[in-house]
């Protein structure tokens, strides 16, 4: 892209969104933010424009002189009914307007997970959402992440307030699921890289950390590393949307999110293809040091 060309960047107060600004300022890219409203948070040297993707009228102005656009938007925030059809609503109405105002390349984050393995609701709908990126006339790479670890992460924080309030935990089977965590920094680093490597236009790669582990070694894992005994005891009974409700119980995460995510977790999800390795390549941030990372973020706060 040219040097002087606009990055959008939608959901740009979260949890990634926030991180990808950052860094993009930091390699000196001019970057504009959709907001609802003004929002205080954002570094001043950023272009804010105000509109809702819901509301087909406000986008244009979002999108236009835009040369890419990074598309992190979800609703899970929100209330936990419909969430799928305000994300297919959305994804519309940004492809509509961004091929009309000619934006050249959309980068998509979304998750891990196989069609044929009957996805969650949550799984389901980011592969929707990609499909409905896909049919517009831009270029659209979709990185395809599996649980992206970081402080103030809901995977992150799920797994934290889990281990540091429950010493003995009663899960479902889910435990036994196999993921490849994947450090949020190390996330950022595919998102900006993609941007700057046009061979990774129109692509489609997986995303995941060095280790495959199941998400009962997850918890482990944190457990030792902050010096807590827990016991983990599957049952067969107890179904994860069940247990989402106790979960929703123990840790501070919105029902909203934490009930998708939870029902996800009978999906593996785990890198099929490596290629991006080789395109971006880079040294991989281990779950023990992706864990301290995000401790140590969090204490600082």
């Amino acid at each position: 892209m040219k040097p002087d060309s606009t990055v959008l960047v939608t959901g740009a107060t979260g949890f990634i969104g926030a991180r990808l600004v950052n860094a993009l300022l930091q390699d000196g890219f001019r970057v504009r933010c959709l907001v609802r409203n003004r929002n205080n948070t954002l570094p001043k040297t950023v272009q804010q424009v105000e509109g809702d993707l819901l509301q087909p009228a406000t986008i244009p102005a979002v999108v236009n002189g835009v040369d890419t656009a990074y598309y992190l938007v979800h609703s899970m925030a929100g209330k936990r009914a419909g969430f799928e059809e305000r994300d297919r609503t959305a994804a519309g109405n940004f492809t509509v307007a961004a091929d009309r105002a000619r934006v050249r390349r959309v980068i998509y984050l979304g998750g891990l997970g196989e069609v044929a393995a009957k996805l969650s609701e949550h799984l389901a709908s980011r592969l929707e959402v990609a499909n409905i990126l896909k049919s517009g006339r831009f270029s659209t790479t979709i990185l395809r992440a599996a649980v992206i670890i970081g402080s103030g992460g809901a995977s992150y924080e799920m797994i934290r307030h889990l281990v540091e309030r429950l010493p003995v935990m009663i899960t479902p089977r889910w435990v036994s699921t196999k993921c490849q965590p994947i450090a949020v920094a190390d996330v950022i680093r595919y998102l900006v890289g993609c941007l700057k490597d046009e061979r990774t236009a129109g692509e489609v790669f997986d995303i995941g950390g060095p280790e495959v582990l199941t998400y009962r070694e997850m918890m482990e894992h944190f457990a030792k590393i902050r010096g807590r005994f827990t016991t983990i005891i599957p049952v067969p009974l107890l179904t994860p949307r069940l247990s989402s409700y106790w979960v929703g119980l123990i840790t501070p995460v919105k029902p909203s999110i934490s009930m998708p995510l939870i029902e996800g977790l009978k999906n593996e999800v785990i890198c099929r293809d490596n290629r991006i390795r080789d395109l971006l390549p880079m040294a991989l941030t281990g779950y023990d040091d992706t864990l301290r990372q995000a401790l140590a973020e969090s204490s600082g706060k």
